[in-house]
């Protein structure tokens, strides 16, 4: 590429070459010693859990409360991205904020994930003598915290609020290495910034492993459904084929960027979740359905800080909560620069009620009406979902509860487009971003943009090549992966108040307390 090409781009060679080749890396490893690569990342696995659980708890608890605090204090009215008038309207705005990790994440746990909270009852509510009947709340309770305020919140509250300021307010570039722009000042964006080299580098990693992961997930449940509704073999090729046309579709919205071929994406993908949820209602047990998702969200609000702060049994932990909260820590600054990129003109209190309440509610009630659906069926017929689930896994669990829904295969066929819509959604907006990381700027180049979306499938499908116990240690590495990443998050905890006072002092919204520093500035323009 010549100078006047990279002067035009300006595209982070560093952070490209480093953190594409740690990708690279491992799929190489993957493929020649899988035995001893598994090996070396459940070591890392359990080191992150044991000594950074606790600490990714309390981090996604402390950034939603902080977060609801600055949409209901006076800050809330703060407008970010210096527009007075948004560039997406509502429902488009918001349906881009759904179409990202916990939403196509969520279509692949939807079914499955309830039910094995049904059949075993999460630790910390599980009683003596508990029926199937009473065990429905508490199961659904824990997939709805699992997918709910904090996990959205982590997301794209405080983190959002600092980049917007350092981005839009202040003119600096639009990367991960921004957040800590209001500690660190200017000299976090040097090219020989070690820590800002570090930051961005980690935060690709991270974000790649994320995304890989719900590829290879949904790659295998569009598999499956493509065998139970046509009799496609479901077996590596087919999925390597499916992996292959998703990531073909990704590229193409990918490269027609956020305003074109993202935002239709993300639409469409809304309008049929929305379609396929209220064809459950409908076709479905309903008012069980509503009378779950009433009841396990109270459950879930009246026991927020336990389930919140819960450290009983680890190994259980491990394998759920602190899993996914490392999956959404690694996803937290890429999901802040793609909601910056499309939240100009918002207020921080429409930002957060956006993602931290709206998308955590709309999320709830789409496993309220999957997985809410299996848990009725599983109780007037035991075994009916349970033993698909158990047997063949969660891409099964699907598939089993339209088999007792009317109508049942044209709603399998439905949740096989929504499922292909959702994946090549994620990957699109994820390329976006690690492409805006290595750039810096909303518009980065689209051939950069395209060859991200094309690695991350090419190393999912080979993984799904080698075994599915690849994807085992796919979602341990995405868990290892946050670890530097978490502590990236951290500093916008309490800088996020700092910068929402200074831009309401800039708009108006509050007065600015004289002290002896301003008052000196004062006589100096005076």
């Amino acid at each position: 590429m010549t100078d006047e090409t990279n002067r035009r781009t300006g595209i982070d060679w560093v952070s490209f070459i480093i953190s594409g080749g740690f990708l690279v890396l491992f799929l190489l490893l993957s493929l020649f010693n899988k035995t001893l690569m598994g090996e070396w990342i459940s070591t890392s696995f359990d080191f992150s859990v044991k000594f950074f659980g606790a600490f990714w708890q309390l981090l996604l608890l402390a950034t939603f409360i902080v977060g609801i605090a600055l949409a209901l204090s006076k800050y809330g009215k703060v407008k970010l991205g210096k527009l007075e008038k948004p560039e997406n309207g509502y429902f488009r705005w918001v349906s881009m904020i759904l179409c990202t990790l916990l939403a196509s994440g969520g279509v692949f746990w939807a079914a499955g994930e309830p039910l094995y909270h049904f059949l075993t009852t999460p630790p910390l509510f599980a009683e003596e003598g508990m029926t199937k009947a009473e065990a429905v709340v508490p199961g659904l309770a824990q997939s709805f915290f699992h997918w709910g305020f904090t996990a959205w919140a982590c997301l794209g509250t405080v983190t959002t609020i600092v980049l917007m300021y350092a981005h839009y307010h202040k003119g600096f570039p639009l990367k991960p290495r921004t957040m800590l722009y209001p500690m660190v000042g200017e000299r976090i964006f040097k090219k020989t910034s070690v820590l800002g080299s570090t930051a961005d580098i980690v935060s690709i990693i991270a974000v790649a492993a994320g995304t890989i992961g719900p590829i290879g997930f949904l790659g295998l449940q569009v598999g499956y459904a493509l065998q139970y509704l046509f009799n496609i073999p479901d077996t590596m090729f087919t999925q390597s084929i499916v992996i292959i046309f998703l990531v073909t579709v990704a590229s193409i919205s990918a490269a027609s960027g956020v305003d074109k071929g993202i935002q239709l994406m993300s639409r469409l993908n809304v309008g049929l979740a929305l379609i396929l949820m209220i064809g459950m209602l409908i076709l479905g047990p309903t008012m069980f359905i509503i009378d779950s998702f009433i009841g396990a969200e109270a459950f879930q609000i009246q026991n927020f800080m336990r389930m919140s702060l819960y450290r009983g049994e680890d190994s259980w932990l491990g394998y759920w909560t602190i899993f996914f909260w490392g999956w959404f820590i690694g996803f937290g600054p890429a999901m802040a620069m793609f909601i910056s990129r499309i939240s100009r003109g918002r207020t921080i209190r429409e930002l957060i009620l956006a993602v931290a309440i709206i998308a955590p509610l709309v999320s709830n009630f789409w496993f309220a009406s999957v997985g809410g659906s299996g848990l009725f069926y599983e109780l007037q017929n035991p075994g009916s979902v349970s033993t698909a689930l158990n047997e063949t896994g969660m891409p099964a669990a699907v598939m089993a509860i339209m088999d007792q829904v009317p109508l049942g295969i044209v709603m399998a066929s439905g949740f096989l487009i929504v499922t292909v819509v959702f994946v090549a959604t994620t990957a699109d907006s994820m390329s976006y971003s690690v492409a805006v990381t290595l750039t810096g700027h909303a518009h980065p180049p689209r051939q950069l943009r395209v060859f991200w979306a094309l690695l991350f499938g090419a190393i999912a499908a080979t993984l799904l090549g080698i075994g599915e116990s690849s994807i085992q240690t796919l979602q341990n590495f995405i868990v290892v992966t946050a670890v530097p990443v978490s502590i990236l998050m951290l500093p916008p905890v309490w800088l996020a108040p700092k910068v929402a006072k200074r831009m309401a002092i800039e708009q108006g919204i509050i007065a600015e307390k004289e002290t002896p520093e301003t008052v000196e500035e004062q006589r100096k323009t005076s």
